[in-house]
């Protein structure tokens, strides 16, 4: 059996040794531009999401591929896996946390698996072997070089409207009741809340009519809402002057990254009550916000269905308490939430 040729080191024409090689040094170079995208330059960006999978996954493939040509699927699978490997290193050395990594896969995945499409189209080349090393060092420089300019910009999120809504089988004045204040809802059920996302645990108000705090406590903290419309019993509505963090990241070290502080910011909120011609009442919750991550598309997918399980949770919760409520004639009883 013929022992595989050395060129280098690190380097060897062994399929599983060159690939291990392309793995591991990307997987330094992600912690380095994760270190200065973030650590440095505050911001979680086109280069952080975009540029550097794709970066990452030509610099595998072209280390994969440089002792001898190898095939466009095990190039893709270098540049794929290399983004795996970094995600797991960035975990390892307490960067960043797990699930804010997995919500990136499904952009960062792909991205990483076309660069190393590219790296297999630059292998062909004829001067690939002796121009390896000059693309290697371009790419390095070119990822922060497209950071540094991204927060620079610092350009405003779009304003973002999430609506939710639910039918309560009560009329407009009981379901107002437990819109303003609410007791302590059960623990969820929902995986995505039980592995870190901030859920709602139990709302209060102080004060009456504009002017009020309203207290929204999350697993998280408080969201602190001063009323700024109270038509009762047709519609709440209130800015956010203060609110917790979006999660508690999953990581073995405790970590609290900068993207738990100000990326996803909510500005205001309403409850909009429409009495219906059968009596029941249909329940609206809005909340607005930005979120500073980009690209903003992609992210906006993740926090709109966030925001939507969210609303769920209160709505269905007021929803049974309205209910409960109209089927007793007792305001002070209150159905367990299922």
């Amino acid at each position: 059996m013929r022992a595989p040729r050395r060129t280098g080191r690190w380097i060897t024409s062994s399929k599983w040794a060159s690939a291990a090689a392309g793995t591991v040094l990307t997987a330094i170079v992600a912690v380095a531009f994760v270190a200065f995208g973030v650590d440095a330059l505050g911001s979680y960006g086109w280069g952080l999401f975009v540029g550097a999978p794709f970066a990452l996954g030509i610099v595998s493939a072209l280390v994969f591929a440089y002792a001898e040509p190898r095939s466009r699927s095990a190039c893709a699978a270098a540049g794929a896996a290399s983004v795996v490997v970094a995600s797991i290193a960035l975990i390892g050395v307490a960067q960043e946390g797990a699930i804010c990594l997995l919500m990136a896969l499904p952009l960062t995945l792909p991205l990483g698996a076309l660069g190393g499409v590219v790296g297999y189209a630059l292998q062909r080349r004829p001067f690939q072997s002796a121009g390896t090393p000059q693309v290697l060092c371009s790419l390095v420089l070119l990822v922060p070089l497209v950071m540094g300019t991204e927060s620079a910009a610092r350009r405003e999120p779009p304003l973002v409207a999430v609506r939710t809504s639910v039918v309560v089988d009560a009329p407009r004045a009981a379901v107002w009741r437990h819109v303003v204040s609410f007791p302590q809802l059960a623990p969820p059920q929902e995986l995505l809340f039980r592995v870190g996302i901030a859920y709602p645990v139990g709302a209060r108000i102080e004060g009456t009519g504009v002017g009020a705090i309203r207290r929204c406590r999350f697993s998280t903290g408080d969201f602190v809402e001063p009323i700024t419309v109270w038509d009762a019993p047709r519609l709440l509505r209130f800015d956010v002057a203060s609110q917790p963090a979006p999660m508690r990241e999953l990581s073995p070290y405790g970590i609290h990254p900068p993207h738990l502080d100000g990326f996803l910011r909510s500005v205001r909120g309403q409850f909009l009550l429409r009495q219906l011609p059968d009596g029941r009442t249909l329940l609206e919750g809005t909340t607005w916000y930005r979120n500073r991550m980009w690209p903003s598309r992609y992210w906006q997918l993740w926090s709109d269905a966030l925001i939507h399980r969210i609303h769920l949770r209160v709505l269905r919760h007021v929803k049974e308490l309205a209910e409960a409520e109209g089927a007793d004639r007792r305001p002070s009883a209150y159905a367990p939430l299922q």
